[in-house]
């Protein structure tokens, strides 16, 4: 890289507050400029919280567009990579990622990555998303050089069972940033700005709002679990497609004084630290979890649904599995009965998770590595 930084283009859906987002912003800014130049092109319209930033890192955030015929994205994608004259093209977006691979193909770009973070696109069965699906997949293994996963399970789910057997197929966690957990924050503090209780017992979630994520399963624990015990409240951070309902539906279940619905917050480790004293998870499908090795990492314990890959438990005795079909009442008994084991040991806790592959800092070298390794042998499955 002595002549120029390294070109690479990130495929997204939006730079909004989602994990994979905020990861690539980590990520970006732990990078040399000297060495990385970062661009994101997004498939959505609307603007993200993320936009202004990586300006200011140096990069660009291009609305390419999926939205209005797959045909036009393609010609936009396509344009985008040839003004780019990108080095990489990484793409974060499913099984969409069969276009923006054969577009990078077709513009010569020499290395190309499709990375799986999720097992589902989160479309209902039809014959034709099924016939999509195939088309993409197989698009994906003739143009990609390269495959990597947030997990095993989300590396099977795009690439399929036999992954392991290919040389240019790996996981590649996706590490958080520790340094936030290492402050010292105050509880009470943070419990009084958001109104809750001292004394309360703190059930928190953090995720988009979508269907993947399952909040409305949260709205049945917290009637089971008022059955059980008083002063439980239910914090809930993030925003979503979903939100609107699933505020309108704690109205109706007549919980909605045990729920604090805090929309996207840039400060989650504070809550985290300040605020929750167990994290729960009812994911239907999920290709990580990154909420809860944050909640790890916080001293946190976790109850989480079987979707969430194994892999999330750096700390086995933090992490609770449970089946989404054992029933609401079932997991308030468990968020309850993990709760009363009290919190991690935090320095422990955030010593193993530094010495883990989510440390960003390990996740950061792993990456420019591929970069650097697969720049150095682009011919060698292009």
């Amino acid at each position: 890289m002595a002549n120029r930084p390294m070109r690479v283009l990130h495929v997204v859906g939006a730079m909004g507050q989602g994990g994979i987002e905020s990861w690539l912003v980590r990520l970006y800014r732990r990078m040399d400029p000297s060495e990385f130049h970062f661009d994101f092109c997004t498939c959505w319209p609307m603007p993200g919280v993320y936009d202004e930033e990586v300006k200011s890192l140096g990069g660009r955030v291009i609305p390419c567009g999926i939205w209005d015929n797959p045909l036009t994205f393609l010609w936009r994608l396509r344009r985008i990579l040839r003004m780019g004259h990108y080095d990489v093209v990484h793409s974060h977006v499913y099984t969409l990622s069969g276009f923006v691979m054969r577009a990078a193909k077709g513009e010569g770009v020499p290395v190309r990555i499709t990375h799986s973070h999720s097992t589902h696109d989160g479309k209902p069965p039809s014959l034709a998303r099924t016939a999509y699906r195939s088309w993409m997949k197989d698009w994906i293994r003739r143009y990609a050089n390269y495959g990597l996963g947030a997990s095993r399970e989300a590396m099977a789910a795009l690439f399929g069972r036999g992954w392991q057997s290919g040389s240019r197929f790996c996981v590649l966690h996706c590490g958080i940033d520790l340094s936030p957990f290492r402050q010292d924050v105050s509880a009470q503090e943070v419990r009084k700005e958001l109104g809750i209780p001292s004394d309360a017992l703190v059930v928190g979630h953090v995720g988009r709002f979508t269907p993947a994520k399952n909040q409305a399963f949260i709205l049945e624990i917290a009637v089971e679990a008022a059955k059980l015990r008083s002063g439980v409240r239910f914090l809930l951070v993030g925003d979503g497609p979903t939100k609107a309902r699933v505020v309108a539906l704690s109205r109706q279940l007549g919980v909605e004084d045990q729920f604090i619905f805090t929309g996207a917050r840039s400060d989650v480790p504070r809550l985290l630290l300040g605020a929750f004293d167990i994290l729960v998870l009812p994911s239907r499908w999920e290709g990580l979890g990154l909420a809860v090795i944050e909640a790890q990492a916080a001293g946190l314990r976790s109850v989480v649904s079987f979707a969430v890959p194994p892999e999330v438990a750096v700390l086995p005795d933090a992490v609770t599995f449970v089946r989404l079909n054992a029933g609401a009442g079932n997991w308030a008994n468990a968020v309850l009965e993990t709760a009363s084991r009290g919190r991690l040991r935090r320095d422990s806790a955030l010593q193993s998770i530094a010495a883990s592959d989510f440390n960003i800092e390990r996740s950061a070298a792993e990456l420019v590595r591929l970069y650097a390794t697969a720049n150095g042998s682009r011919g060698d499955h292009g």
